[in-house]
């Protein structure tokens, strides 16, 4: 299968991750959510498939273009 990283596009710290591994997701559907200058700000999913990994958990700092997850398509 192939699978593709989901990145974040902002610096900030995991507040939310309202996924878990084996669970299905659509495309745009919300992976994780970054909080950054006291905006919580989503990482959506670019396709369709299922959460292969999970990279980080909540209270992680993760930078500009971190990879937080991997999915399965």
């Amino acid at each position: 299968m192939p699978e593709i990283k989901i990145v974040t596009e902002v610096a900030g710290r995991i507040c939310a991750i309202p996924v878990e591994v084996g669970k299905s997701v659509a495309d745009g559907d919300d992976v994780a959510f970054v909080e950054a200058m006291k905006m919580e700000i989503p990482v959506p999913s670019p396709a369709t498939g299922t959460i292969a990994s999970l990279l980080v958990k909540l209270d992680d700092v993760v930078a500009e273009g971190q990879a937080i997850a991997i999915i399965a398509i």
